[in-house]
C-alpha cells in the first residue's frame, strides 16, 4: 500500500505537468494558468456549496434519529474532490469534478461501499460499536 502511495503521488505530479505542457503549448501560458485559476475557483465554490448541502442533510437525519451513512459517502467524496480541485492539473480537476457533482458521485460512492463491504468480509476491518 505504501508502495502505491508513493508512485501515485510522484507520477501524477508528473503526468499533470507534461499535460500542462502540452496544454500551453497549444493554448498558450496565459491560458493554461487561466483555465486553472477558473477550474480551481469554481471546483472551491462547487465543493463549498455541496458541502454545506450535505452538512444540512446530516444534521437532517441526526435530528431524525437515523444513521448518515449515505450522506457521510458524500461528504467524504466531496472532500476528496475539493483537495483534487484545488490541485492544479486536468486529471485531478477532471476527478474532483466527478467527486463534487451529485450524480457522477453515485458511481464513487458505490466502488467505496463496495470496497468497505469486500473489506469487513475478508477481515481487513472491524467495526466495534459502544
Amino acid at each position: 500500500m505504501l508502495m502505491k502511495l508513493i508512485l501515485l503521488f510522484t507520477i501524477t505530479p508528473i503526468v499533470e505537468l507534461y499535460i500542462l505542457f502540452q496544454l500551453s503549448g497549444v493554448m498558450g501560458t496565459w491560458s493554461t494558468i487561466g483555465l486553472v485559476l477558473v477550474t480551481g475557483i469554481a471546483g472551491a465554490y462547487l465543493a463549498k456549496s455541496e458541502g454545506r448541502l450535505i452538512i444540512s442533510k446530516i444534521k437532517m437525519e441526526l435530528n431524525e434519529g437515523r444513521i448518515p451513512g449515505n450522506q457521510l459517502l458524500n461528504g467524504l467524496c466531496v472532500l476528496i474532490g475539493g483537495a483534487f480541485l484545488l490541485t492544479p492539473g486536468l486529471i485531478t480537476d477532471i476527478l474532483g469534478f466527478c467527486l463534487v457533482i451529485p450524480g457522477i458521485r453515485e458511481i464513487f460512492k458505490a466502488f467505496i461501499k463496495r470496497k468497505f463491504k469486500k473489506m469487513i468480509e475478508e477481515g481487513n476491518m472491524n467495526i466495534y460499536f459502544r
